[in-house]
């Protein structure tokens, strides 16, 4: 543990963004797997939205930094394919 009352603090606020970035992470995993359910599904106006929202999330975690641009523009052309194919 830090003994420098700068550093402490920087710890605690450490430790929150962490937490906040799990949570981001954590809600983006859920909307590529609400995606991946809807194309399961086969209903179009429910993976229309799902798509939407998955491409949202994608662009709101590269913007945050939560994971990179690139890893975003991968997965959003991944999931582009599908949407297209189905």
């Amino acid at each position: 543990m830090p003994n420098i009352k700068s550093s402490k603090k920087r710890v605690k606020i450490a430790a929150k963004k962490t937490l906040q970035n799990k949570m981001k992470r954590s809600a983006l995993k859920t909307e590529l797997k609400k995606y991946d359910a809807a194309l399961e599904a086969g209903d179009k106006a429910a993976l229309e939205s799902a798509y939407k929202s998955a491409v949202k999330h994608l662009d709101q975690a590269a913007s945050n930094g939560i994971i990179t641009p690139q890893a975003a523009a991968r997965k959003k052309s991944s999931i582009t394919l599908k949407l297209n194919r189905a």
